[in-house]
């Protein structure tokens, strides 16, 4: 399974969310919480192509998105065949 990284921020429902669906499915994953390291701010903006609202999420080396775009890739059952790439 490939590492999957999420820029979140600890009250955000969408962040809550996106992580409850991964959480469903099995799948672990490195969250950074901007609530406690505002440094990783700039990097998750650069890694998003200027993205600045959370979550962002990356599956690999592949910026998926937000939340919507995470429901989005599972609703045309996408996400398994990404994770497992």
């Amino acid at each position: 399974m490939k590492k999957v990284e999420i820029y979140a921020t600890r009250f955000c429902p969408y962040c809550m969310r996106a992580k409850g669906l991964l959480q469903q499915k099995g799948v672990e994953y490195v969250e950074y919480d901007l609530d406690k390291d505002s440094s990783l701010r700039p990097v998750m903006m650069e890694r998003a192509n200027g993205g600045r609202t959370v979550p962002q999420i990356f599956i690999g080396d592949e910026h998926v998105g937000g939340c919507d775009d995470l429901f989005a890739l599972e609703r045309a059952d996408k996400l398994d065949t990404l994770l497992n790439g």
